[in-house]
């Protein structure tokens, strides 16, 4: 059912999101609700609701792009339902994908206390594609996008700060620091903590050799 769901969507959100060059696009999208399904395959939770939160989680991006200032997930949700209304859903699940969709990135790290398994499970799902190779791609392209630089060395580069979605990090280096490298330790379910370890070393990786050769042209 979920597949005919995604394939009924799917004319939509692939409009809505055609344009997006920030890293936010279908592809993502796509890999993120194939990366919530394998975590639900293991963890449990509701396939339904967990499949479409994640190909309809990141509608706020678009619309921050077309009014250039923050949008929050919960500012997404008007939206969110009237994509969902072109599917025979009944009002529960569309309710329970809402509040997956609202709370994915209020992260319990921040002294937040999100326990609900579905968005749990969407929130590592997102985070997933937040690091490795891919997530280091989809990082300088959001700067790109933005305008932001790669680097600034003259601000620095700290981990103790909690991280907050609606402020903008001053490089993508610095983006790394704030949010991406502590994430490791703050997934939610132990499928995604494996997932991540992996991911992780190869970023600390590449973070290290881009600080090295940085230092090295100067």
């Amino acid at each position: 059912m979920l597949d005919k769901y995604i394939e009924e969507l799917k004319p939509f959100v692939t409009e809505l999101f055609k344009d997006d060059s920030s890293g936010h696009d279908i592809s993502h999208l796509e890999r993120t609700k194939n990366l919530a399904l394998k975590i639900q395959e293991k963890e449990g939770g509701d396939k339904i609701v967990i499949g479409l939160a994640a190909y309809l989680h990141d509608i706020h991006r678009i619309m921050q792009n077309e009014c250039g200032k923050f949008v929050s997930p919960k500012d997404s949700l008007d939206k969110v339902r009237e994509i969902l209304s072109h599917i025979d859903l009944d009002e529960e699940t569309k309710n329970k994908i809402c509040y997956c969709i609202e709370y994915h990135e209020h992260y319990n790290w921040n002294r937040n206390n999100v326990k609900d398994l579905n968005t749990l499970i969407l929130q590592d799902a997102d985070n997933l594609e937040a690091i490795g190779a891919i997530g280091i791609g989809r990082a300088f392209s959001y700067d790109g996008a933005h305008n932001n630089p790669m680097y600034i060395e003259s601000i620095p580069l700290k981990t103790d700060d909690d991280y907050n979605e609606s402020i903008e990090d001053p490089s993508t280096i610095h983006h790394f620091y704030h949010k991406l490298l502590k994430l490791e330790e703050n997934f939610n379910t132990p499928t995604a903590k494996k997932i991540a370890k992996e991911r992780t070393k190869f970023m600390k990786d590449f973070v290290k050799e881009f600080l090295d050769e940085w230092e090295a042209i100067k």
